[in-house]
């Protein structure tokens, strides 16, 4: 005699078992997922009013040696037309296009290389220090961003935090503000007046 070993898939009489079986591995596999995605996160993003720290706090971009972060104003829809970087000794720049290299007291953001300024992204790496004169140490920089839209200007400061380990993100895009019902933008924080 030959035994025969049936293979064949039950389902269960039970059409809710199967439905709450797939309910909690599709929920396993969600927050297994998204636990994944925040530990690897590679885009960081905000509003521009955020980024133009209007919520009352100055937004920060850190940088590490072994990769270099990205700061895009492309979903903004907005070209960079002036950067300053308090202490370059130890961060690099670079651009996705010509950028305004204007010096001395007759700086004006329309006229020259500045009204030909095309860029919409700045890329910021970690460097060895370079030891300048009369820079002192500090654990983080200031930079700041001048930004045409429309005709419009945008002043953006961003605290430069200088980091070492594995980068936490690649990206920080600045995307325009949400719809608001008043003037203001959502992020702006309104004062409270004081009786």
């Amino acid at each position: 005699m030959k035994n025969h070993i049936n293979l064949q898939f039950k389902p269960p009489n039970n059409p809710h078992l199967l439905t709450l079986t797939s309910l909690i591995f599709s929920a396993a596999i969600l927050i297994i997922a998204g636990r994944a995605l925040a530990n690897n996160a590679v885009l960081r993003s905000m509003f521009s009013c955020q980024a133009q720290g209007l919520g009352g706090v100055i937004p920060t971009i850190n940088v590490w040696f072994q990769q270099g972060t990205n700061l895009s104003f492309i979903p903004a829809g907005e070209t960079i037309k002036k950067v300053w970087l308090n202490d370059p000794s130890q961060v690099t720049m670079d651009f996705d296009g010509p950028m305004c290299m204007q010096f001395g007291a007759d700086r004006n953001n329309n006229v020259g290389d500045c009204k030909n300024s095309a860029a919409n992204v700045i890329q910021l790496r970690r460097i060895k220090k370079i030891n300048i004169p009369g820079l002192p140490t500090t654990d983080k920089t200031l930079l700041t961003v001048v930004t045409e839209q429309g005709g419009k200007n945008k002043l953006y400061t961003f605290e430069i935090v200088y980091d070492t380990g594995s980068p936490e993100y690649h990206t920080l895009a600045i995307y325009p503000d949400p719809p608001s019902a008043s003037s203001a933008p959502a992020c702006v924080r309104v004062g409270q007046s004081r009786n």
